[in-house]
């Protein structure tokens, strides 16, 4: 068997039975850390060596998976005199070893800028034939609880129950809520009751003796942020007054919204009625109808004023005699006729002849009715 498999096999024996010769991991820190987001961590791992340790010295960090069938990663490697710092992409720059030479006895390391995901097991393997030991250090990489926001839930009336709730929206859990009385006596009320995980403080049959500034603290292992709120407990409101007044605007909502139906109903009934007015079809009414007056009685008075004016002196006035008493003993006609649309122009009239003169020659003077245009006697 040749010298490199001896040291396997026996490598592989201290492995299993845990014994080694010399080698030894002398680190009293604790092995559970827990820091805050951003800040820096140094995870201790000091180590002696014996005489009889022959081998070339090997450190080892690696984290551990969160389950059994994961596999771990490599983080930080020192062999052969010289460190290999960025094994592992996520703590690509943020990790290195504490100690400049870390082959004098000191493998501890320093994480830089923790974040949440760093959480988790980290093991320090230090290997020098023919011996090996280990340490496991768990770290727990934890935010700070973000500022609260204080709000109040139910009514600020004297005799109710209010509720002051107090809220961080980011922090790594478990998170624990303190409330307490900034103004007064400083202490919360009797009937008080507090609830530090929900971040609830229930005031039972509130008085106006409670009202005043309260301060809610929200805290975890790795920070702590808090917010104020004011509580003022009024007396009990007039609910007859108020009752009273939504009926009153209740009723005049309803009167507004009945005249403005009433108003639509109206125009739209006007709007109706205009319009079959517009298409309704009117007839002429026909004029009334007149006596008897025609082209007739204008042409017998206009031949009965040519033959007089041939008759002689003796013949005109027996004929005036005569035909005065049959003239006005004619009653006139009740008969109405339509005057025609284009009534026919009176005959010329000759020169009429002069009062005296008619006197001088015997005639009778004769009233003849005056017309107008549409033939009606005046």
């Amino acid at each position: 068997m040749d010298l490199s498999t001896f040291h396997f096999c026996y490598l592989l024996t201290v492995l299993l039975t845990g014994t080694s010769h010399g080698l030894d991991i002398i680190s009293t820190a604790p092995t559970t850390v827990e820091k805050a987001s951003g800040e820096s961590v140094k995870l201790d791992c000091q180590f002696t060596l014996a005489p009889e340790d022959y081998g070339s010295l090997d450190i080892e960090w690696t984290l551990q998976p969160s389950d059994a069938q994961g596999e771990e990663k490599v983080v930080i490697l020192y062999s052969g005199d010289r460190p290999y710092e960025n094994y592992y992409p996520p703590l690509k720059d943020r990790v290195h070893f504490f100690s400049s030479d870390p082959k004098t006895g000191d493998a501890s390391i320093n994480l830089l800028a923790l974040k949440s995901a760093d959480t988790g097991t980290y093991q320090c393997k230090v290997k020098k034939v023919p011996g090996i030991r280990s340490r496991k250090v768990v770290l727990r990489v934890m935010v700070a609880p973000s500022k609260p926001r204080c709000s109040s839930e139910g009514s600020s009336e004297v005799g109710k129950d209010v509720v002051l709730r107090c809220a961080s929206s980011d922090g790594t859990s478990p998170i624990n809520y303190d409330w307490e009385r900034t103004t007064g006596t400083k202490l919360l009320p009797a009937s008080a009751v507090t609830d530090g995980i929900s971040g609830s403080l229930t005031i039972r049959n509130a008085s106006e003796a409670f009202s005043g500034m309260y301060r809610c603290t929200a805290k975890n292992p790795v920070g702590k942020q808090d917010c104020a709120i004011e509580l003022s407990i009024i007396p009990p409101r007039n609910m007859g007054g108020i009752i009273a007044a939504s009926i009153i605007c209740v009723l005049l909502a309803l009167i507004i919204i009945a005249i403005i139906l009433f108003c639509c109903c109206r125009a739209r009934n006007r709007k109706k009625y205009e319009k079959e007015i517009s298409y309704e079809i009117r007839e002429d009414v026909p004029p009334p109808k007149s006596r008897v007056s025609t082209a007739r009685s204008f042409t017998s008075v206009g031949s009965q004023r040519s033959s007089l004016g041939s008759m002689s002196p003796s013949n005109l006035h027996e004929y005036a005699t005569h035909n005065s008493k049959s003239q006005y003993d004619k009653i006139p006609s009740e008969e109405y006729e339509r005057p025609p649309s284009h009534a026919p122009l009176p005959p010329p009239v000759g020169p009429k002849p002069m009062g005296p003169n008619l006197s001088r020659m015997g005639a009778i003077p004769v009233m003849i009715p005056a017309q107008n245009r549409d033939g009606s006697i005046v």
